[in-house]
């Protein structure tokens, strides 16, 4: 069972960009039923579907648990602007839970990791 996240792609922190790896942010509200990083499909209404690593919560190697939540999708292969754009997210597989890590660097290897077992998951049989 897939779970399906829509919402307008808002401005953030811009530290995915500058970590190799942009992403479409959507502001959550609720709980954390859903946090973690995922396999996803990212519908862009007139442009396409890609594949997307996403990770669903408060990114704790930066912030506190009570900061906001937000599905931060990283489009694998796309190259473009989405910003006040309208965009629905399908999460499919949980990859893991989220983990504050020590450095960026730590970070950056983790999500290299997860863009790597996205497209693993959703590769064509």
């Amino acid at each position: 069972m897939s779970v399906v996240i829509e919402g307008v792609v808002e401005h953030g922190d811009a530290r995915g960009r500058l970590l190799g790896f942009p992403t479409a942010n959507l502001r959550l509200p609720g709980g954390p039923e859903h946090d973690g990083v995922w396999a996803a499909r990212v519908l862009v209404p007139e442009l396409g579907t890609w594949p997307a690593t996403v990770s669903v919560g408060t990114r704790p190697t930066y912030y506190a648990a009570d900061a906001v939540r937000l599905a931060e999708a990283h489009l694998l292969d796309f190259d473009g602007d989405l910003y006040e754009r309208t965009i629905r997210v399908e999460l499919l597989h949980l990859l893991r839970e989220q983990v504050a890590c020590a450095t960026s660097a730590e970070l950056v290897e983790l999500i290299r990791d997860d863009v790597t077992r996205t497209r693993a998951q959703l590769a064509p049989n």
